[in-house]
């Protein structure tokens, strides 16, 4: 035999040898994410290479089994025209289809093990593996990897984060879609500075936008609160280094909802909140929530006190894999320019948000306060689409502003609301403020189950399907784009019916109530 013939014989069994020896060389590994985007985010900056013996918090997303049929179970449940509408899957029906295999489970513990992780947690569905390595033992697990800290943001946030990208063994390729906690950096604030319209005639924000304006738009009355009898209940998430304070929401309530039963504090907070100065996204979030949802249990996720190499968006899907009770309506002020993020993460986490609705929540996210977006390929101009936002497992809600910024009239498009098409995914059969949208369908919820119905659940289907039932129909307006002479810095327009800007409308609560108490 050659000394060729013995080295092509020899590569396979080396390469296997490697994965649990974390010796990662050459052909013997891949690049699980080589389209991630590692441009440092405006505004950060970094302050040089961690200390070799520094903890790290990494988490590993494991190859899950049966997405096709979670995709088939997901439309079935969420169709009104299909026997198993409503009929959601419970966390552990969850677990049990998309579990990853045995071999998976053991490849992947096996491999850690020998790298020295420890602490090592999972889910309930078990497709996540999150655990802790000293700075040296994760750069020589991942090879490529260099850890270093950064800081950015208006609040300063910390970050441990690698410039370069990672590796891993070829034998790890059927068993891990990803690594967590590398690459993708913390959100910073969504709130801009309104800048001009760039387009004339825009209209631009409506002077004191109070809860009880939002509820006289939407022809909500002092009865339209939650009962007080039921499990209802409704959550905010949020991934900013900031937090809400009980002392300034019970203000806000007193100043704001005296026209309406209400609960003046939050009924529970997942994670922890900081201390010192709330910050005002997430109070607003809080605040408008729970006065378009009066009067129902409202739930919090807070990121402040993550570990620094924690993606805080990644650890709320976790969150939602661990428990079986959970808020029917989720809000979610958070967003990512698409083609910043790798298409493996992606899709997996299209897969997360498949989990969620399967399980009948509804989840809601902002469509974002870019306009359609804009960046350039090969010196073309593209519109830029935010995710999840593109993603057709959640519904997306964007802003709009009074025609007549002094009275409560019908609403335009406020042009820096987000909205367009996914360039990552097709588009499906389906395509006003985010909390405000949440709290009313969490009034919805309530009514269906003081009925004996299930939930809402996934909107979107029975959403095109009522092809903009009650709702009101927004048709004037256009959301800014590119300055170039192509586009002219307008992006999509709102017209009759369905529009990529307004989607099918705002909402009329009590003929959307009525449209949706239809089984």
């Amino acid at each position: 035999m050659t000394a060729d013939e013995r080295k092509g014989r020899m590569g396979p069994r080396s390469c296997l040898l490697g994965l649990f020896a974390l010796f990662v060389t050459g052909k013997c590994s891949y690049s699980p994410e080589p389209d991630q985007q590692r441009r440092l985010p405006p505004g950060w900056v970094s302050l040089g290479r961690a200390d070799p013996e520094e903890e790290l918090s990494l988490t590993f997303a494991l190859r899950q089994q049966n997405v096709k049929r979670l995709s088939e179970l997901v439309q079935a449940v969420s169709d009104p025209g299909s026997p198993h509408y409503g009929k959601y899957l419970t966390l552990e029906d969850v677990a049990e289809l998309v579990r990853p295999s045995p071999l998976t489970l053991h490849t992947v513990q096996k491999w850690l093990l020998a790298a020295g992780a420890r602490n090592c947690h999972s889910v309930t569905t078990q497709d996540f593996l999150t655990c802790w390595l000293s700075v040296r033992q994760a750069e020589l697990l991942l090879p490529g990897a260099e850890f270093h800290h950064y800081v950015g943001g208006p609040a300063e946030t910390h970050a441990v984060r690698s410039p370069h990208p990672y590796r891993l063994p070829k034998a790890l390729a059927p068993h891990v879609d990803f690594v967590g906690g590398l690459h993708r950096f913390p959100p910073t604030s969504t709130l801009r500075q309104r800048p001009e319209p760039q387009v004339p005639g825009t209209v631009g924000l409506h002077l004191g936008v109070t809860p009880s304006v939002i509820r006289k738009r939407y022809n909500l009355t002092a009865q339209d609160v939650g009962s007080g009898t039921t499990n209802n209940s409704q959550a905010c998430a949020q991934f900013l280094e900031q937090y809400f304070h009980d002392s300034d929401l019970a203000e806000f309530m007193r100043l704001f909802g005296g026209d309406f039963a209400h609960q003046a504090s939050v009924a529970r907070v997942v994670g922890q909140q900081g201390r010192g100065r709330a910050g005002i996204e997430a109070s607003l979030d809080v605040e408008y929530l729970m006065s378009a949802g009066a009067n129902i249990s409202t739930w919090v996720y807070s990121s402040p006190g993550r570990h620094e190499s924690q993606e805080p968006f990644l650890q709320w899907l976790l969150l939602l894999s661990n428990e079986s009770a959970l808020p029917y309506v989720h809000t979610v002020s958070y967003g990512d320019d698409e083609d910043s993020l790798s298409s493996t993460y992606i899709q997996r986490v299209n897969t997360e948000l498949m989990k969620a609705a399967a399980r009948g929540l509804t989840l809601l996210f902002a469509s974002g306060d870019s306009g359609a977006g804009c960046w350039s390929v090969s010196g073309r101009h593209q519109f830029r689409p935010s995710f999840p936002a593109s993603s057709p497992y959640v519904t997306t809600v964007g802003g709009t502003s009074f025609q007549n910024p002094f009275r409560i009239t019908d609403e335009v498009v406020d042009y820096i609301s987000g909205g367009g098409f996914s360039n990552v995914f097709p588009q499906p059969s389906y395509q006003a403020s985010t909390p405000v949208f949440g709290g009313l369908l969490s009034l919805i919820n309530e009514h269906r189950i003081l009925r004996g119905l299930p939930p809402l659940g996934f909107l979107n289907p029975r959403l095109y399907q009522q092809r903009g039932a009650g709702l009101f129909d927004v048709t004037r307006g256009c959301h800014e784009s590119c300055l170039n002479e192509e586009v002219e810095g307008q992006g999509f327009c709102s017209g009759p019916g369905w529009d990529p800007v307004t989607g099918w409308g705002t909402p009329n609560f009590p003929a959307l109530l009525k449209t949706l108490m239809n089984p």
